[in-house]
């Protein structure tokens, strides 16, 4: 196929993705089953994927784009109280799976050890596309959100020793035992951790100190310094997907120029990069060759899966952090699987394991079954169990763009429906010294602000405000936006 051909195939697919989007969001589908669809379709033109080397290789190369989507779209104050749940889920969780998945296989199923071993690890980890796009428009509780974010965003990492190895398990080559392959995990996941923040800290720091020549330059080189981060991750022999993740998660929230179109950026590579991904995955499966067998297989590991080993798993972890067991029921069901246990599907493939082509097609089976039985009730699930919340839309959305021959920053204030700065003065807002409200957009027409007037709802406000107080401006608007005029005495 030519390049010319390809570009055109290219758009076409794309546009029927976003179009299928919009149709299953109002269907209440999850995007990845349409997207694996439209990858089936395509076989019916004689477009497949046959190479699992290379679906693997791609595999990957998306799983890093959604996952640094997901670091620069999570906000730090509500994830930084669950990490320690998230990270135990994301090992122990994990293994606690495997163990239950493996036992489970070889006694009911009558498979043997590795074979069990191997399908417990492809199948134990949640999937960080599909927990992003699921869970970002319900109003959960901080906790529970940002501990199944952080748990799909954490448990690729050391998923991807544990598939290694219980693939080289099923070839005859038995790794160098549980304690030294326990240890190897802990030591790359450990190091692609401070890895990544030291990348993350490092290149918000240079972000912030360089005034680049045009706008569009700095979401490009926000996620350039997240995916370094997995490289460089790599070829230390460390985690690059924990890399990835925590560079991505520090350069998100960090008071980064163009910050919102820095995530908005990542946002639409990280939907390119899911579509890709499930499309590539669905013209890579062979639905030709199932057996009714084949189904009841993979819907029995799912069911055992989904109802027995990832409910265990969660009580084991969460029950030291004193989670309410409402909380914990809805995190053991929102532990969807998606493009991650298809992508580790494709490991076994690519080294010619025993049983490999039967078990990714299992695996996709139990992947379309249970994403389809668990994500649509998602919403549903939080309100039998009273943990869905209002959302909060009171917060502001601030960007930034550096000046940099006066020192100073041009911060663009957004003050949305609901906002407290509603009905609050210019006065009132008592904002430090040489910080300048220039401009105030109301309805589209420019307004030039005095003292006495009065902030509304849809307001854009045009501040300049000196580099060394501009976090200190911004978080005076955030409090007052939540808080009201009087927020320096309720919040001191």
């Amino acid at each position: 196929m030519s390049l010319d051909a390809m570009l055109l195939l290219g758009a076409v697919v794309l546009i029927a993705a976003v179009a299928a989007a919009r149709i299953g969001s109002r269907l209440g589908l999850p995007s990845l089953l349409i997207f694996l669809g439209l990858g089936l379709s395509l076989e019916l033109f004689g477009l497949r994927m046959t190479d699992a080397a290379l679906a693997h290789a791609l595999g990957f190369a998306a799983l890093v784009f959604i996952l640094a989507e997901g670091g620069f779209s999570t906000k730090w104050v509500d994830i930084k109280g669950s990490l320690s749940i998230a990270g135990l889920l994301a090992t122990v969780g994990v293994l606690i799976s495997i163990a239950l998945v493996a036992v489970f296989c070889h006694l009911v199923l009558k498979l043997p050890v590795a074979q069990a071993a191997l399908i417990g690890a492809i199948t134990a980890p949640t999937d960080s596309a599909a927990i992003f796009s699921v869970l970002r428009g319900m109003p959960l509780p901080a906790r529970v959100r940002s501990v199944l974010e952080g748990e799909s965003g954490l448990n690729d990492a050391p998923i991807v020793l544990l598939v290694a190895a219980a693939t080289a398990w099923t070839l005859g080559d038995v790794p160098g035992g549980p304690l030294s392959l326990g240890l190897t995990i802990a030591f790359e996941l450990a190091g692609g951790v401070v890895l990544g923040a030291i990348i993350g800290f490092a290149g918000g720091w240079l972000l912030r100190s360089v005034a680049l020549p045009a706008s569009g330059l700095y979401p490009l080189a926000a996620l350039s310094v997240a995916v370094l981060a997995y490289g460089l991750g790599v070829w230390l022999h460390l985690s690059g997907f924990a890399a990835v993740y925590v560079a991505a998660l520090i350069l998100g929230n960090s008071k980064l120029p163009h910050r919102n179109a820095t995530r908005s950026f990542a946002e639409g590579i990280g939907w390119i990069a899911q579509i890709g991904l499930f499309v590539m995955l669905g013209m890579l499966a062979s639905p030709e060759g199932l057996t009714l067998q084949m189904v009841g297989e993979s819907l029995i590991i799912g069911a055992f899966l989904t109802f027995v080993a990832r409910p265990l798993s969660v009580v084991v972890c969460a029950i030291w952090f004193k989670v309410p067991w409402r909380e914990q029921a809805f995190i053991s069901w929102a532990g969807l699987r998606g493009a991650v246990p298809i992508i580790m599907a494709t490991v076994p493939l690519a080294a010619g394991a025993p049983s490999a082509a039967r078990i990714s097609e299992e695996v996709l089976v139990l992947v379309v079954v249970f994403t389809l039985l668990q994500a649509p009730t998602l919403p549903w699930v939080a309100r039998r169990l009273g943990i869905a919340g209002e959302v909060d839309p009171t917060d502001i959305e601030v960007e930034v763009a550096p000046l940099d021959r006066i020192q100073a920053d041009f911060m663009q204030v957004s003050v949305p429906e609901g906002s407290r700065l509603h009905g609050v003065t210019i006065r009132e807002l008592r904002l430090p010294k040489f910080t300048v409200i220039s401009v105030i957009l109301r309805d589209g027409e420019p307004i030039v602000p005095q003292p006495g007037d009065r902030l509304c709802e849809r307001d854009e406000l045009m501040v300049v405000v000196p580099s060394a107080r501009r976090a200190e401006v911004e978080e005076r608007f955030r409090s007052i936006g939540r808080s009201g005029r009087l927020a320096r005495w309720l919040h001191p």
